[in-house]
């Protein structure tokens, strides 16, 4: 953007001798410079990741917020009503058995080793597992 020019008093004298046309040209050039120095400001302030080419990393705290480009479809989130869900259940021999015992108190350090246990929670935790190309050569 190059840089302001206003009149100076020897300009505007000059266009005030000329007559009233020369002034009002003169203010209209002035004006007309000002307003697109104006608009192009407004412009660069107005550009964000999204209406232009720039990385959203540059959008800084003022980002805006995320649309969805999905439609509203009008029903709650989650199983509707009638739909039959499916789960995992839990099988009754799991191929490895994991005892995770207290040692511990977490809140004074004591050690708990010698306290029988008063109850116990049982999870079931499914592993996929390692998936390894096959390479054959022919």
């Amino acid at each position: 953007m190059k840089p302001l020019r206003l009149p100076n008093e020897q300009e505007i004298g000059e266009a005030y001798d000329q007559g009233k046309e020369a002034v009002i040209a003169l203010f209209q050039r002035t004006f007309l410079e000002l307003a697109e120095r104006i608009q192009a400001l407004e412009d660069q302030v107005a550009k964000n990741s999204r209406n232009s080419g720039k990385p959203p990393s540059s959008d800084g705290l003022s980002k805006p917020a995320p649309k969805s480009q999905r439609k509203r479809h009008g029903r709650k989130q989650g199983g509707q009503p009638g739909h039959t869900g499916h789960t995992l259940k839990a099988v009754s021999k799991p191929d490895v058995i994991e005892l995770h015992s207290v040692e511990v108190c977490q809140g004074c350090q004591t050690g708990l080793g010698q306290v029988k246990t008063r109850r116990y929670e049982k999870r079931q935790v499914f592993d996929l597992p390692v998936v390894r190309l096959n390479v054959i050569f022919g």
